[in-house]
């Protein structure tokens, strides 16, 4: 499935609902902090359980207990609706975390 790279003004009236992340560098971008490296990693397994069901993977790296995600759609050179669904996910599975 082939998809559409979305316009800067689109990227940034969907930023509106979708909370703690930005856009910058044709990627939206978060970071997360939990109480210890154990939550950390638990929220990490989580989230890569909905990348493999999207197919739609992160560039992500963890230092003890922050964790800083980027998410780009590499065959469309810029943010996707994939990129907004992951995101979403990601923001739901961190929010049962905490």
């Amino acid at each position: 499935m082939k998809h559409i790279k979305l316009s800067d003004s689109a990227i940034e009236k969907k930023l509106e609902n979708l909370q703690d992340w930005d856009f910058y560098d044709d990627a939206l971008h978060t970071d997360f902090e939990f109480d210890n490296f154990k939550d950390c990693m638990s929220a990490m397994n989580r989230i890569a359980f909905e990348c493999e069901a999207l197919n739609h993977h992160p560039e992500w790296t963890n230092v003890y207990n922050t964790l800083d995600i980027t998410l780009t759609t590499h065959d469309a050179d810029g943010v996707t609706e994939l990129d907004f669904k992951l995101a979403e996910a990601i923001n739901k599975i961190v929010e049962v975390e905490e």
